[in-house]
């Protein structure tokens, strides 16, 4: 996919910071999200996993929808919502997309407020959006998109095993993993609910 199909705000926010063509991994991936396909994306550091991530995020859910979440984000720890959401602030500037960042070090109560207000984009730890999800603070019956950015953080700390929760709570979605191993435990989320999912080696 080019970026002539991207809506217009994303592209001039790309070419603001000098990307004016899809790179070599964006070449291979980005029109297969766009058409909804499941994936696990493995690729190196440095090989442009998040931008694309981003890029096919905005680019799908394009505006602002009612209140309940569309694209769910599952990050390590604080600091890697923290720097994800500055990034999608960023490149969804010109758009009215709402996002949100959940995580251990904020009050629950008010992440449980602040997300019933309406947001588009969760960018959460497993562990807060576990303890939000059981408080009934999030809403995630019109999720599109099921990310876990970064993945190799999930077999540490019992993440894998939290992050497993989430999708027995949601009907039909996009599932897209990025990592840069692909590891065995992966193989159950194919059996569970990642159904005809490709495997991208990058």
């Amino acid at each position: 996919m080019s970026f002539k199909k991207i809506i217009e705000p994303l592209k001039n926010n790309l070419i603001d910071q000098g990307v004016l063509k899809p790179n070599a991994l964006q070449t291979q991936i980005l029109s297969k999200i766009k058409g909804g396909t499941s994936m696990f994306v493995i690729a190196p550091k440095g090989s442009g996993k998040t931008t694309s991530m981003i890029i096919s995020v905005i680019n799908k859910l394009k505006h602002a929808f009612e209140d309940a979440p569309r694209a769910l984000i599952f990050v390590k720890d604080k600091n890697e919502a923290l720097e994800l959401t500055q990034l999608f602030n960023y490149y969804k500037r010109g758009t009215d997309l709402r996002v949100y960042c959940a995580y251990e070090q904020k009050n629950i109560d008010a992440q449980r407020d602040e997300i019933y207000e309406g947001t588009d984009i969760v960018i959460a730890t497993p562990k807060r959006l576990n303890a939000i999800f059981y408080l009934n603070g999030i809403n995630l019956n019109k999720l599109q998109m099921f990310i876990v950015e970064d993945a190799d953080f999930l077999f540490r700390n019992n993440h894998f095993a939290e992050v497993n929760r989430t999708p027995e709570s949601i009907g039909k979605c996009q599932y897209l993993v990025f990592a840069e191993n692909y590891d065995d435990r992966f193989d159950r989320w194919q059996d569970a609910f990642m159904f005809n999912s490709e495997i991208i080696n990058f």
